[in-house]
């Protein structure tokens, strides 16, 4: 359940998560309403605010990880005020690489939208309920082998204003790759590294972890897991849009859906000007001598906004207008869709992604407090109106339909849900090449 901010507490009443939350008063909260998110750390009064997302971040808000595997990610942060974590200038360095390769200006969440399935409530977390003031501390085991920074939220709690809220660590995530060779059976094979930044912010019964992984290989996934507790206040969905815990039938958490949006704003080769392609491939029956069916892929070049859906054999990428490989190809990144379950309920869920044209007051996919010009609308999905795309921003929609169960109290298992991108032609073969294949590009021959 939560509850409505009717004094200098923020607090809910009206259905789903109930808490009393961090102090946060009405004055705060009217000036922060709609700004950009304040200094990420504390920092002197003649600093610029704007700072932080410069090039050249200076060292409270950069993250620069070499991985043990010689892939170096490097990134600037700061919090924003509605959104939380926000990473901007991203940029990937493989072994081989002279220099880095920009990927990203800027990734952020941009909204999760939870209605419920009994039409009570619906609840749009980042910028009307006070995410990004739920930043929690974190312990020292909850970033093993890692650096915890301290974060100043904006329009936080003013009698605790710094956080030790952001994680910076590295994880083994298995096999990056494993080969036998015919002729001599040596095996070729390499772990793994990732670079891990997260954060965790409380809203409501819910804690909400904010994860993004950077590969040695070049690959970043984002997710979302939410935590924390069914909140008791629901324990009475006996109109069949509940699921029965605790002993008997007396009990039945309410169902609901999480829709969790993210903003990418690429910046391939330093270059906003990216281009989107579309991929659709079509297989048809066995015809005359032909042993098996045969399958076409054709490309669409996506030249104006677009709402998109994914179907089988379908994806997308995003594609630098001015760097290429070794290979001389185009880089470029393609979308990698995570499990999802569409809400139908509103018009801005019925989508799995949206490419807009780059818009600075265009921030949030729903409830959008920027100053966009009367008549634009509040969600992503008024903002597809054709217009040519010269600075494409992608916004991804994942959502999951949370139908409780036994298991899920207490506290709550985590449950994920996100996407990731997946370098394309970003480097001429696999980062990760060993030096003794590294002669096999486009062409294979056994070695005596």
């Amino acid at each position: 359940m939560r509850e409505n901010r009717i004094t200098r507490t923020r607090t809910r009443i009206s259905g789903a998560r109930g808490r009393v939350a961090t102090g946060l008063t009405l004055a705060a909260l009217a000036a922060g309403a709609t700004a950009g998110a304040g200094p990420a750390v504390a920092r002197p009064a003649t600093a610029p605010v704007a700072s932080a997302a410069a090039a050249d971040c200076s060292a409270a808000y950069r993250i620069e990880q070499k991985l043990s595997t010689g892939t170096t990610w490097r990134m600037c942060w700061r919090y924003d005020s509605k959104a939380g974590l926000t990473l901007e200038h991203v940029s990937y360095q493989p072994k081989g690489e002279s220099r880095p390769i920009k990927v990203l200006n800027s990734a952020r969440l941009a909204q999760i939208d939870v209605p419920y399935d009994n039409g009570s409530v619906e609840y749009d977390d980042l910028t009307g309920f006070g995410f990004a003031q739920g930043l929690v501390d974190l312990a020292p085991g909850e970033c093993p082998g890692g650096t915890i920074k301290t974060v100043k939220v904006p329009q936080g709690d003013p009698r605790h204003p710094n956080v030790k809220g952001l994680c910076t660590t590295t994880r083994s995530r298995g096999h990056a790759y494993r080969m036998q060779q015919d002729a001599t059976n040596k095996v070729y094979q390499a772990q793994g590294k990732d670079l891990l930044v997260y954060t965790v912010n409380k809203v409501g019964w819910y804690e909400y972890m904010t994860e993004w992984r950077f590969q040695d290989d070049g690959t970043v996934n984002m997710n979302v897991g939410a935590t924390g507790s069914l909140s008791p206040y629901d324990y009475d969905a006996r109109d069949g849009r509940g699921w029965p815990i605790g002993k008997g039938a007396d009990a039945y958490a309410t169902s609901h859906s999480h829709n969790v949006f993210w903003r990418l704003d690429f910046g391939l080769d330093g270059s906003s000007k990216t281009k989107i392609e579309q991929y659709d491939s079509t297989v048809k029956a066995p015809a005359g001598p032909q042993q098996a069916p045969t399958t076409r892929t054709t490309r669409t070049k996506v030249t104006r906004e677009l709402a998109g859906d994914y179907k089988t054999y379908r994806w997308w990428r995003v594609v630098s207008a001015t760097g290429k490989n070794k290979d001389g190809h185009a880089r470029s990144y393609e979308i990698v869709p995570g499990a999802t379950t569409k809400y139908p309920g509103r018009s801005f869920t019925k989508h799995d992604m949206y490419f807009t044209e780059y818009n600075p007051c265009e921030k949030f996919a729903s409830n959008n407090p920027g100053n966009c010009p009367a008549g634009a609308g509040k969600s992503v999905d008024k903002w597809v109106n054709g217009q040519t795309l010269t600075h494409p921003v992608v916004w991804m929609n994942v959502g999951f339909h949370h139908i409780a169960r036994d298991e899920d109290q207490q506290p709550m298992p985590i449950h994920w849900q996100g996407f990731s991108i997946a370098p394309r032609d970003v480097t001429a073969m696999n980062p990760l090449t060993p030096a003794d294949l590294a002669w096999q590009n486009g062409h294979y021959e056994p070695r005596s």
